[in-house]
């Protein structure tokens, strides 16, 4: 569903919100490693997060990238805004320039009741609710095996 630069993005707030959480600061290649994701793709994110504020860094032997209360109440559809932008919120379904209630697509009116439902879905917990939920075990980052 979502890009995989934003599935990347999503697991790395949460691994960093956990590391957060237990007052740790964690590098790029840390959280490349805890959320299975190639280095350099990692670091092109975490750039991405950290220039639009999701989450913030300090550079130096004690730095890293952290999360705090003023990253507290960021959601679903905010880390994917700031890696894919609008177009998944916005966007006609079929490409065409113009399309809205007077000018509708094909699909415009099914679409517009999905993404009612997607929004909600991507605002109703915080990056820090979820990063919570992981560490109780009640969901994971990781894939897994049985």
């Amino acid at each position: 569903m979502f890009s995989k630069a934003s599935q990347y993005a999503i697991k790395a707030i949460i691994f960093i919100w956990t590391q957060s959480l237990q007052d740790r600061k964690v590098g790029s290649k840390e959280i490349g490693a805890g959320i299975a994701a190639p280095e350099a793709f990692t670091a092109k994110i975490l750039q991405i997060l950290s220039k639009a504020q999701l989450v913030g860094s300090i550079k130096g032997p004690n730095g890293g990238f952290f999360t705090d209360d003023t990253h507290g109440k960021y959601t679903l559809k905010d880390v994917v805004k700031a890696v894919d932008g609008e177009t998944l919120f916005t966007g006609c379904a079929v490409g065409l320039p113009k399309c809205s209630e007077t000018n509708p697509c094909p699909l415009h009116f099914e679409i517009v009741k999905c993404r009612k439902e997607l929004d909600l879905m991507l605002t109703s917990k915080s990056m820090k609710t979820l990063a919570i939920e992981v560490i109780k075990g009640e969901t994971n980052l990781a894939r897994i095996v049985k």
